[in-house]
C-alpha cells in the first residue's frame, strides 16, 4: 500500500524521536541527582511541571473532547502501570548491573508482540519477526548478554517483570488513546504520574523545592525534551503503527542513551554500542519497508 509510505515514516520518525527523547532521562536525571535532590522528587517535579505545560497545549482539544472514559484509563494507566514500572526498575539495579537490567528490560518487545499475536491483535509476519530477531540481537551486543548464571534471581524476575508490565503497558494506552488528539493524551497520562510520585513524595519526606538554575534547567529538560516531546511523540506515532512496531523500534532508546552518555558524561562508547546501534537501525529500516505494504494498525 504505497500511499500508506508518508504515514508511516512520519510515525516511524516520531517513534524514533520519542525513544531519544525517553533515552536522554538517564543522562539528565544522573545529573539532576547530583544536585542533592531526591529521586523521587525529581520524577514528582518532572512529571508536574509536564502536566502543566500539557495542560496548556492541549487546551483546546480538552474543550472539544469530554473528559470520559478514556481520560480515567489514561490516568489510571500513568499512576499504576507507569509507577510501578519505574519502581521496579529502581528496585532492580538493587540486584542487577545496569547493562544486565537494560538487556532484560529490552525484552519488551518480544513480550509485545507475543501478547498481541496470542490475542489475535497484531500478526507477527516475517518482516516484524526478523526486526524483532535483528533488534533483540543489537541490544544484547549492547550490553554484552550477561551471563544467566551470575545473577540474582530476585533482580531476574523484577527485570523481566517490568519489561512484562510494560508489554501491556504499551497496548493499554494504545487502546486508551484511540479517541483522543496525541497531546490530550499525553496529558491524562502524565497528569496520572505527577499525581501518584506527588503522593509518593509526601509519604517518603515532602516536596522540595528546586533551588538553583542549575536544578532548574535539568528538571525544564527532563519535563520538556523526556516527557513533553517524548510522550507526544510516542501517542501520535503509537496511534498510526501499533504496539508491536512501536515497541521494535523504541529499541533505538539504549543506543541513544549510550551516544549521549560518551558525549556528556564523558563514558565510554565501545565497538559493541555501535554495532549494536547499527543491528538496531538496520531492524527499523526493515519495519519502515515492510510496514508502506500493510494497513497500518491505528486506522
Amino acid at each position: 500500500m504505497i500511499s500508506g509510505r508518508p504515514s508511516i515514516l512520519r510515525a516511524t520518525l516520531l517513534i524514533v524521536i520519542s525513544a531519544c527523547c525517553f533515552g536522554s532521562l538517564t543522562t539528565v536525571t544522573s545529573l539532576a541527582m547530583k544536585t542533592g535532590m531526591p529521586l523521587v522528587n525529581i520524577i514528582f517535579w518532572r512529571f508536574s511541571i509536564a502536566a502543566a505545560l500539557l495542560a496548556a497545549l492541549s487546551w483546546k482539544a480538552r474543550k472539544q473532547h469530554a473528559f470520559g472514559q478514556a481520560a480515567w484509563r489514561l490516568m489510571a494507566a500513568g499512576g499504576i502501570a507507569q509507577a510501578l514500572i519505574s519502581y521496579l526498575s529502581f528496585r532492580a539495579l538493587d540486584y542487577l548491573p545496569v547493562g544486565a537490567l537494560a538487556f532484560l528490560f529490552y525484552t519488551f518487545p518480544a513480550w509485545v508482540a507475543i501478547i498481541s499475536a496470542a490475542r489475535g491483535r497484531e500478526a507477527l509476519t516475517k518482516p516484524r519477526f526478523f526486526a524483532l530477531t535483528i533488534a533483540m540481537s543489537g541490544i544484547a551486543i549492547m550490553v554484552e548478554a550477561p551471563s544467566v548464571q551470575a545473577l540474582s534471581t530476585i533482580g531476574v524476575l523484577m527485570a523481566l517483570g517490568t519489561a512484562l508490565l510494560y508489554a501491556l503497558y504499551l497496548p493499554m494506552i494504545h487502546d486508551a488513546q484511540r479517541s483522543l488528539p496525541a497531546l490530550l493524551a499525553s496529558f491524562y497520562l502524565v497528569l496520572g504520574i505527577a499525581i501518584t510520585f506527588l503522593v509518593v513524595s509526601l509519604l517518603t519526606g515532602g516536596v522540595q523545592l528546586p533551588e538553583t538554575p542549575q536544578l532548574w534547567s535539568y528538571l525544564l529538560l527532563l519535563s520538556i525534551v523526556g516527557t513533553v516531546f517524548a510522550f507526544g511523540t510516542l501517542m501520535a506515532g503509537l496511534h498510526v503503527l501499533g504496539p508491536v512496531r512501536t515497541s521494535i523500534i523504541s529499541t533505538v532508546e539504549p543506543f541513544f542513551t549510550a551516544i549521549l552518555g560518551a558525549a556528556i558524561l564523558e563514558q565510554a562508547l565501545t565497538l559493541a554500542v555501535v554495532a549494536g546501534g547499527a543491528l538496531i537501525a538496520a531492524a527499523v529500516i526493515i519495519l519502515e519497508q515492510s510496514s508502506v505494504r500493510e494497513e497500518p494498525a491505528g486506522a
